[in-house]
């Protein structure tokens, strides 16, 4: 039985790509999203995702990681180039070797099936409440459009980040991590900070995804993850940006 929620419904012109092999699942996910206020797409293999994902452009991506002809790994990395939307993964086994790589290919959250109904739902409104929100996410004021930190420059409105000179690829969501860290540098952001400003959710004081993106944002600044200057970790307390952390390539 699905319960529906009582929450106001959300756009009607926001379009849901569901990508999952299960169709009886995929069928009771579709009418639960659609009485929620959500249009629904449904795409059951993975080698036919990609191409559909590239062709709608839809506002969030539902991906399965077990699929036919291609997994979900490969199909959210093969969309990654093209497709900056949010893609909500789904996995049925909790370990986090599986949240670390989707993670890192650039998901920007995952849900252990079996999923409730309301979860998903909540996770699929926080990702596209942060999508529509994006511009609004930080303190400063919109002029702030650009910040450099010695050899690190970010670019709010190409949404580009480089250091010494050398553009680095970022998902959208490790940008907007990053961006949040930057314009708050000097001062430590607890995970419970980001996680409502980023996601809208609270931190429930299990969820590592904060904790594994910023180990990649350290990777890909060359932020010595062993002894980092750059975003530093404050135990029990959260994140640091240092702000004179980013002028030495010694640590590369």
């Amino acid at each position: 039985m699905i319960i529906m929620n009582s929450e106001s419904p959300l756009n009607p012109y926001h379009t849901i790509l569901l990508v999952e092999d299960d169709v009886r699942l995929s069928a009771l996910v579709v009418e639960y999203l659609e009485k929620n206020g959500l249009k629904v797409e449904t795409e059951f293999r993975g080698d036919t995702a990609v191409q559909r994902i590239l062709e709608l452009k839809p506002d969030l991506v539902v991906l399965d990681l077990m699929l036919p002809g291609l997994d979900g790994f490969e199909v959210c990395k093969q969309v990654r180039t093209d497709f900056d939307g949010p893609i909500l993964m789904l996995t049925a086994r909790d370990e986090d070797i599986d949240q670390v790589v989707g993670l890192e290919i650039g998901a920007d959250d995952y849900v252990v099936k079996p999923a409730p109904p309301r979860l998903l739902l909540a996770r699929i409104r926080a990702l596209l409440r942060r999508t529509a929100q994006r511009d609004e996410i930080t303190q400063v004021s919109v002029e702030k459009q650009e910040l450099e930190f010695g050899l690190l420059k970010i670019m709010r409105n190409s949404r580009t980040v480089s250091r010494d000179e050398v553009v680095i690829e970022f998902t959208t969501t490790e940008f907007d991590l990053l961006w949040l860290l930057a314009i708050n540098a000097g001062n430590i952001l607890s995970r419970d900070q980001i996680s409502e400003t980023l996601t809208g959710i609270e931190y429930d004081g299990l969820d590592r995804s904060i904790d594994i993106r910023i180990s990649r944002l350290r990777k890909l600044l060359h932020d010595n993850p062993l002894k980092p200057k750059g975003i530093k970790t404050v135990r029990g307390q959260g994140y640091l940006f240092v702000a004179d952390g980013w002028s030495d390539e010694s640590d590369i």
